[in-house]
């Protein structure tokens, strides 16, 4: 199966709105063990529409659309893909009571634009949408499915995986992919590839592939091959031997992010966490309390960006950040060990750092971090040498302190 998609929408191009769609649709494909080849993004004209379609219907089976399925007259997907299909529009009396019934429900005036998204291709098996007044549209030419989505994000979600899926399972027999993913923290691509070339290369005979995909501060690892029992064995024996090999990179599947991993070790050893934080202005203490159930383990945080702060709030002696400066091994430390007292916590996370773009020195360059981490037994601090982008910057740093909490309560 050759799943194209095709996202349509001026605001997608001037980048107004970001094509969160054509990711998730993506995602959910492969989830089911289908790659998509293409993805297009057009603009909301007739000509565009018929264009991509010319060309989306020549080289692939199945075309999915998102986008142009509104009420108001620049959505005009449904009148061009009428004509496209030699079609007409006409009143869907199911789609009418449906639409009705969501004005009434909210206690709205049902205007007569809105009497139009009854109005559909005739030929056209209709996707009912129990959460928007857009309906999906099913098309089939020759062996080929092209079917139109609503652009909403939650609209087109609930219509693909209540009914999209399931159609297009029933209509095409696909070789199944079966896919896994790992994450790492603090390594490289180029890196890694060295590391497992003997691996990658053992799975190469198999017909199992790697996909590096690197972003910021994260590494993920994708390993993809045709569904068997023998594949997803391979597959799952090369991942053990990662997390021997690299056990201090690799912390975990797709499906937990990091800080879901260190909230469950925290929970596991029954501990509590904190952060005093300097150039990361409390975004670790951010990412931990996006898991749902954090306050189980974090306690809380000091954000002390001036020295003052640190001097009056966290009790850094004066003579170090003299001596020393607030981005240093000495400062850090007892930003961890005192934070660790006063937030009465088993572990405590201090950063101090030039975020940048601007405020470094020859010795203490944009993207210098120090990261320190206090233990139940221990404290010690890291250097780190990032970029020069302050955004990065900062999520690196985030990243890397709490895999550095990681592999400290796992005592790697």
């Amino acid at each position: 199966m050759r799943v194209e998609l095709i996202s349509i929408g001026d605001e997608l191009l001037i980048g107004q709105t970001v094509n969160t769609n054509a990711s998730w649709i993506g995602s959910q494909f492969s989830k089911q063990g289908i790659s998509v080849d293409n993805s297009v993004t057009i603009k909301d004209t007739e000509n565009a529409i018929i264009s991509a379609l010319d060309v989306a219907i020549y080289r692939s089976d199945v075309i999915i659309l998102t986008g142009g399925l509104g009420p108001t007259k620049d959505d005009i997907t449904k009148k061009v893909l009428a004509g496209y299909f030699s079609t007409e529009l006409v009143i869907n009396e199911e789609v009418l009571t449906r639409v009705r019934g969501f004005f009434e429900a909210r206690g709205k005036e049902m205007l007569d634009i809105n009497i139009q998204q009854a109005a559909l291709p005739k030929s056209a098996i209709i996707l009912h949408n129990e959460v928007g007044t857009a309906s999906g549209m099913w098309f089939q030419q020759d062996e080929k499915v092209i079917l139109s989505l609503p652009g909403v994000p939650y609209e087109m979600k609930h219509l693909l995986s209540t009914q999209g899926f399931d159609m297009l399972m029933k209509k095409f027999r696909v070789q199944k992919l079966y896919n896994r993913t790992v994450q790492f923290q603090g390594i490289g691509e180029s890196y890694l590839a060295d590391k497992i070339s003997d691996i990658e290369d053992s799975l190469a005979k198999k017909n199992i592939k790697l996909a590096y995909l690197p972003s910021t501060g994260m590494l993920r690892l994708r390993f993809s091959g045709k569904f068997s029992d023998e594949v997803e064995n391979d597959i799952s024996k090369s991942i053990d031997e990662l997390y021997k090999r690299l056990s201090k990179h690799l912390f975990g599947g797709e499906k937990k992010s990091l800080s879901e991993v260190v909230g469950d070790l925290l929970i596991k050893e029954n501990a509590k966490v904190g952060t005093v934080e300097s150039c990361t202005g409390g975004a670790i203490a951010k990412e931990l309390v996006q898991v749902p159930g954090s306050s189980r383990y974090f306690e809380g945080s000091i954000i002390c960006y001036s020295n003052e702060l640190k001097r009056n709030i966290v009790e850094v002696k004066k003579i170090a950040l003299e001596k020393y400066g607030a981005v240093s091994e000495e400062v850090v430390l007892q930003m961890a060990k005192n934070g660790q007292k006063k937030l009465n916590v088993n572990y405590c996370i201090a950063t101090s750092g030039v975020a940048g773009p601007t405020g470094g020195s020859e010795d203490k360059p944009v993207g210098l971090v120090w990261i320190g981490i206090a233990g139940p037994n221990s404290v010690r601090a890291y250097r780190f040498q990032f970029g020069n982008n302050r955004g990065r910057n900062i999520q690196s740093s985030v990243l890397t302190a709490l895999n550095l909490l990681r592999c400290h309560i796992l005592k790697l």
